[in-house]
């Protein structure tokens, strides 16, 4: 359950934006693509685990030895459901600067690619010309045409859903101890829901919005209701 902070013009603008890219019928030369980071945090085992036996299930100690942490930047095309996961040492404006190349290279052929993401400091322009140089950062991010949500508004970002598919589906509740085999097991997860090709229904539109938070779009007045 999300709380939604107080609606004011910029929060509403921002989440109309949004809204109404998600709108836009599919269209291969412009491709939608929502993108944020998950924190893992990495645990061992102490003990070797039981396997399965017949009759008898699976068995796993419950003391386990902390790794430190990782990081998982998400990436989605909801509605083409293409699904990528870049798992990194931490959460760098580097590291999000390769994150967005990688994405860029699949959309080759785009005239645009619609990005959208939370205002995270370094979901920016700063981090590709820092980590690439001046025209080679900016040219990169010129490939994208970014809509951000608004503050306290992550709820709007569909790599939320993403996140949480990544997280039932490939971490469960298994203990990953490694930078290493989180990359191995992401790339199998990758492989195999892209494989099916599992796609996002979002259905909250600009609509939806008018009559949940009682505003207009000339005013962007809240209702007393």
């Amino acid at each position: 359950m999300w709380c939604v902070a107080e609606l004011d013009e910029e929060y509403i603008a921002k989440m109309e934006d949004v809204l109404k890219t998600y709108e836009k019928p599919y269209n291969r030369k412009e491709p939608v693509v929502c993108l944020d980071e998950k924190p893992v945090t990495l645990h061992a085992d102490v003990r070797s685990s039981q396997p399965a036996k017949p009759g008898r299930e699976a068995r796993r100690d419950n003391e386990y030895k902390r790794c430190g942490t990782a990081n998982v930047f998400c990436a989605v095309e909801p509605k083409a459901g293409k699904h990528f996961t870049f798992p990194t040492a931490g959460r760098t404006a580097g590291q999000f600067a390769q994150a967005v190349r990688t994405v860029a290279e699949h959309y080759s052929e785009a005239q645009t690619i619609h990005l959208v993401m939370d205002n995270l400091n370094i979901h920016g322009r700063k981090s590709l010309i820092d980590f690439y140089g001046e025209q080679p950062g900016s040219a990169l991010w010129n490939r994208f045409t970014v809509h951000y949500t608004p503050k306290h508004g992550s709820w709007l970002n569909q790599a939320e859903i993403e996140i949480g598919l990544f997280s039932r589906q490939c971490l469960g509740q298994r203990r990953i101890p490694d930078l290493p085999t989180l990359r191995s097991e992401s790339r199998a997860w990758n492989r195999r829901i892209n494989r099916v090709g599992v796609t996002i229904n979002w259905k909250f539109d600009r609509k939806a919005a008018r009559k949940k938070f009682g505003y207009t779009t000339n005013s962007f007045t809240r209702s007393k209701n």
